[in-house]
């Protein structure tokens, strides 16, 4: 997150909002947001809001699959992805992850599965 320069915007049970400034840390040799770190923010922003239903103390969320579909190029602002649980199980967790430009257009959507693990 941190080399990326990702900043956690709201966490909830219903909603995990992140936002990445692009910078050239995350854009591919055209000069273009590099699929990879919208894919990176899209499982980070998954992730924190899983997070909010485990007891961290206990258990972890991992990525387990991910998918994205890049709708629009952007070559500077910020993009912000906004999570919300789709399936929340005991051992698993479906989440949807729309990102979107400063100016709210839809950049990319992904759905990520996260596995709930017991921690060793």
């Amino acid at each position: 997150m941190q080399a990326l320069q990702m900043n956690v915007k709201q966490t909830s049970k219903e909603l995990a909002e992140v936002d990445m400034p692009i910078t050239n840390n995350v854009k591919q040799p055209m000069g273009f947001l590099h699929g990879g770190a919208s894919v990176a923010l899209a499982e980070t922003a998954a992730s924190i809001g899983g997070m909010q239903h485990i007891d961290e103390k206990t258990q972890a969320v991992v990525g387990m699959e991910i998918n994205c579909n890049h709708l629009k190029s952007k070559k500077d602002g910020v993009l912000t992805a906004i999570a919300t649980p789709i399936h929340i199980g005991k051992t698993s967790m479906v989440w949807n992850i729309e990102m979107k430009d400063e100016n709210n257009q839809l950049i990319a959507i992904s759905r990520c599965t996260l596995a709930i693990i017991n921690r060793i």
